[in-house]
């Protein structure tokens, strides 16, 4: 294993990616760190992050009452977001600075706080009754949330993807469907509600493999006892 594999290895030591792009976001991502100036810090990629959802969320009320040619600043958005959120917790292993429980906890609620404003963005641009599609979207994105959060409870291993699906993957789909909706309106419903059937399917399904680990767990237990 070469000094390059070795540092990339201990960068992202601290959780489990599964998701179909790993390789190559994490390549990309360690390229990233290394030309990332010495006055830029962890917490300052944080607020970018939440920044691009920010955007995300202009983007929509600007296609509200501008046109929706405008939803494609929320791609802008979704690249600064993915930017930010991808590097903060990684440009501080990178330096051999990490706080690892302060980091996990501010990542949660940005997250958190970012895809409520995605998803009100959605509400205000869509029309009744699609504007309920914005609720399930979100309820089931943190549904997906504390399944991570319980699983790293419960395994003892941080995971935030689901299979081959994750975070960045998903922001690449609300891409395409931007676009979409841009060069065909009203699409972003049939999109939405796929996108939010699927999350649903997906939770479901992780939540049945959450309980066996929590049985398994309960059995290991009681042995050790």
């Amino acid at each position: 294993m070469s000094d390059i594999q070795k540092e990339r290895e201990k960068i992202f030591a601290d959780r489990k990616r599964t998701n179909v792009l790993k390789n190559a976001e994490q390549k990309f991502i360690h390229f990233l760190l290394k030309r990332i100036p010495k006055f830029i810090s962890p917490n300052i990629l944080t607020g970018l992050g939440f920044l691009g959802a920010v955007l995300v969320f202009a983007s929509f009320l600007l296609a509200v009452y501008f046109g929706r040619h405008f939803l494609l600043v929320g791609i802008s958005g979704l690249l600064i977001n993915w930017f930010g959120d991808s590097l903060d917790g990684r440009l501080a292993y990178y330096r051999q600075t990490p706080r690892k429980w302060y980091g996990f906890a501010l990542d949660i609620i940005m997250d958190w706080a970012s895809i409520v404003l995605i998803g009100l963005g959605y509400y205000y641009y869509a029309e009744a009754p699609a504007k309920v599609l914005a609720f399930f979207f979100v309820v089931f994105y943190g549904w997906s949330m504390l399944i991570s959060l319980l699983r790293y409870k419960i395994t003892d291993v941080y995971r935030i993807d689901s299979g081959s699906f994750g975070p960045t993957e998903l922001r690449i789909i609300i891409s395409f469907i931007l676009l979409t909706e841009v060069i065909i309106p009203g699409s972003i419903i049939y999109a939405a509600a796929l996108i939010t059937i699927t999350l649903f399917v997906v939770n479901v399904s992780d939540t049945m493999e959450l309980l066996r680990f929590g049985n398994e767990r309960d059995g290991k237990d009681k042995t050790n006892g």
